[in-house]
């Protein structure tokens, strides 16, 4: 019983200490085409998403939830 309340305090305690995950945004998005088509926003670059939509239709448009290096909204 006391080996396994320490092992559940180490735990919590490893839990607490941890960072915080961020989400990284990335700037571009994928919209897929065709009738519920899903959405993607995991493209670093105008060409990679262009690249994954090829074939199969689509349009790539700038992320609107980026926000750069700096943490500002970038201007369009």
């Amino acid at each position: 019983m006391r080996l396994l309340l320490f092992v559940l305090g180490l735990l919590v305690s490893v839990t607490a200490i941890g960072t915080p995950a961020q989400a990284e945004g990335y700037p571009w998005c994928a919209y897929y085409g065709g009738r519920g088509g899903g959405t993607n926003c995991g493209f670093s670059s105008y060409q990679q998403c262009m690249a994954t939509l090829r074939g199969m239709g689509g349009a790539c448009v700038p992320n609107n939830q980026y926000s750069g290096p700096s943490g500002r909204h970038r201007p369009y």
